[in-house]
């Protein structure tokens, strides 16, 4: 018998179980595009009623034409951007420090469900700037990613991933929103809601002459109208949905954590990421005003930590930039591998805004316990 490669297995049969498995998989994907589909028409057919129809075909004076004309395709360009933007960028994960190593996952299938094996994640966790647990007390782990999860880290079931800070999936965008595209998302809400107030503040009073008859019985009537229409109902629900966002960065929470408040070592708290509105701005959209108002990425930090107003933080783990019980300035830390930009040093090391007394953060050290972690999937 001869030695040679051994011959790849034959693709699954049309009727196997794999090949279906595939087929469902692809067929989900294309479902997934559809709401991305239907406002990309919305949108395709809001352009043609308001330049051609209302501004080309319907408005009589040539200076009104093109004050609208003008106004519009700014709004459009920075909604199309945001929209594109938060479509097309990939969600962040966790680096590969955050990995367990092969010998780590070994012993984690090894070890029944025990001291032993949180001993595992505990040494796994040492060296990593993690403040976060679960709900009993357990190094937040994901059994799918095989991997320690930072803080603000959740998985994704949609995409199946571990997403830095994620805030939601958005079946709008087709996409998760979180740490990578946050600000894309942002301005996305800010610019469509601006879009469709223009363009309902505009068409206001064409939409009230061709209601009360005052202009001819045109093709331009039912794009007027049912532009007015269109315009006025997303204005309502994208001021609800934006407010709430703002809300949101100003108290430096995710939609997630609204829901289920970050857990620390040593309690729940639900302001325990929030720094003051002006730095929980920044951290959103940097520090360089320039770019606030554009969707290019000016976000402070890696995703992966994030500085808190706590005192008391777990002292078994790394101390990160945000921690206030750091020991020592010298001290080398191997995490962040790399050095952080000027800006965000700026916005940890301003401490006045967001630190407690001496005597608080004694008391709170005082009693600490240190509970046994048991291993504990969240999504």
């Amino acid at each position: 018998m001869r030695c040679g490669k051994m011959a790849a297995p034959p693709p699954p049969a049309a009727g196997a179980p794999g090949a279906w498995g595939g087929v469902r998989r692809r067929c989900q994907r294309l479902l997934y595009w559809v709401p991305v589909l239907f406002i990309s028409s919305i949108l395709c057919w809001s352009y043609y009623a308001y330049v051609t129809q209302l501004c080309l075909l319907t408005m009589t004076n040539i200076g009104e034409k093109v004050v609208c004309l003008v106004a519009y395709h700014i709004f459009f360009m920075l909604f199309v951007w945001s929209y594109w933007k938060t479509i097309f960028t990939l969600p962040m994960n966790p680096s590969k420090e955050f990995h367990l190593s092969y010998s780590d996952k070994e012993s984690l299938e090894r070890e029944p469900r025990g001291e032993s094996q949180q001993e595992v994640l505990r040494r796994a966790a040492k060296d990593l700037p993690i403040y976060t647990r679960t709900m009993s007390g357990a190094i937040r782990y994901c059994d799918r990613c095989h991997l320690v999860k930072p803080d603000r880290c959740h998985h994704c079931s949609v995409c199946d991933k571990c997403i830095l800070k994620m805030d939601h999936h958005c079946p709008w965008v087709n996409n998760c929103v979180g740490f990578s595209n946050y600000k894309f998302f942002l301005l996305f809400l800010a610019y469509s809601l601006l879009y469709c107030l223009f363009i309902a503040a505009t068409d206001l009073q064409y939409f009230i002459k061709f209601w009360t008859n005052g202009l001819p019985d045109t093709q331009a009537k039912f794009h007027i109208m049912f532009l007015f229409f269109a315009a006025a109902m997303f204005s309502v629900s994208l001021s609800s949905l934006f407010g709430y966002h703002c809300w949101l960065v100003s108290k430096n929470k995710s939609t997630l954590e609204v829901f289920r408040a970050p857990i620390f070592r040593h309690r729940t708290d639900k302001n325990g990421f929030s720094l003051g509105f002006s730095k929980n701005l920044r951290q959103v959209f940097g520090d360089e005003k320039k770019y606030w108002l554009l969707p290019v990425f000016s976000s402070l930090g890696d995703g992966c930590s994030f500085p808190t107003c706590l005192v008391n933080q777990d002292p078994e783990q790394a101390s990160t930039p945000g921690g206030l019980n750091s020991t020592s300035k010298n001290e080398n830390h191997l995490f962040p591998a790399k050095p952080l930009r000027d800006s965000q040093s700026h916005l940890l090391t301003d401490t006045p805004s967001w630190s407690e007394t001496t005597a608080k953060a004694e008391k709170g050290k005082v009693g600490m316990s240190n509970p046994a972690l048991t291993m504990e999937n969240e999504t």
